[in-house]
């Protein structure tokens, strides 16, 4: 196959958009479509001035998604005085797992000469996610443990970090995947909730300072073209499952998509076309609705609509278990 823009040797076609694409301009496209997506999230102030920069916090665990994401974002506005770039990585403490994905962390970070952060659940709670699935005293998957810590320490350092925006490497395959999932399941406030990542929850809690505006350029990438684009730049990616992984449903949906992907090139496009707008109209009708009032968490302050925040009751069981 040849390049449809210049006849050099083709390393991808694309078969939602048929093209076929060398290394170079390959490349170019993934960085083009992350940077149209920062553009359409106005994620860059009018405002923005070299003597009040914008704070990025990229959520950089190592994979190929945050490490593709990462070196973009330095690409583009690594010298640019009005974005300063911080990366934190968290460590779930995974043996076998994680530390080699911290290591390609503390590699990229010092390639790219980007102020890195590192905090862990051992540190931050007393808990290692291997001793957590052998307790398990919820009988949870251990997605949804870990999913509940990494969201605490993602929005409470962006906060402590004092970040403008926090960054996320979700490519195409993973919105489309919860975007179905929410549609299977009939969640329609979740649909809220995950409509446009760079506005912010549907909610009141970006009132606030405790939480920080999220948002994921990479979400018009699909996941092959992100792994390529790792591999092509020879970035320091630590590409593996996780031992602990073990989102049944999730898994299934994944093999559903792709299979319609394979079949129905686009599809995966059109999945997020048609969320995004239903889940526009769901984000209207809940933020005009009342929403509970939030408090400060009784054991560790964050904001919640208990008593005792989500993360401090699965933290109690563990302590009881």
């Amino acid at each position: 196959m040849e390049c449809d823009k210049c006849g050099r040797d083709a390393v991808m076609h694309a078969g939602y958009s048929g093209a076929h694409l060398c290394e170079e301009h390959f490349c170019a496209s993934v960085e083009k479509r992350v940077r149209r997506r920062i553009r359409r999230d106005s994620l860059v102030p009018r405002d923005a001035s070299p003597d009040d920069p914008e704070r990025w916090v990229v959520g950089l665990s190592g994979g190929k998604d945050s490490v593709v994401l990462t070196h973009i974002l330095d690409e583009t506005f690594g010298r640019d005085p009005r974005i300063e770039i911080l990366a934190l990585t968290i460590h779930e403490g995974i043996e076998g797992y994680r530390d080699e994905s911290v290591d390609a962390c503390v590699e990229l970070a010092a390639d790219l000469d980007l102020r890195h952060e590192l905090v862990s659940y051992e540190d931050e709670f007393g808990v290692r996610m291997d001793d957590v699935v052998e307790d398990d005293p919820e009988g949870m998957a251990a997605c949804a443990y870990c999913g509940v810590f990494r969201r605490d320490l993602l929005e409470s350092y962006a906060a402590e970090f004092d970040a403008d925006i926090m960054l996320t490497g979700h490519n195409l395959d993973d919105e489309a995947q919860t975007a179905l999932m929410n549609i299977l399941e009939g969640d329609v406030e979740q649909m809220a909730k995950h409509f446009d990542a760079s506005l912010g929850p549907f909610d009141e809690r970006h009132d606030s300072e405790q939480f920080v505006p999220r948002a994921k350029p990479l979400r018009d990438v699909p996941e092959k073209e992100v792994a390529l684009y790792a591999h092509l730049k020879e970035l320091p990616a630590h590409i593996t499952e996780c031992p602990h992984s073990s989102e049944a449903f999730r898994g299934e949906i994944q093999d559903l998509l792709l299979s319609l992907e394979e079949a129905h090139p686009g599809t995966r496009h059109s999945i997020i076309s048609g969320y995004e707008e239903l889940a526009s109209m769901a984000a209207e009708r809940y933020r005009g609705a009342s929403t509970p009032d939030l408090a400060e968490c009784e054991r560790c302050g964050s904001q919640t609509t208990r008593d005792v925040c989500r993360k401090c009751r699965l933290l109690e069981s563990l302590e009881a278990a």
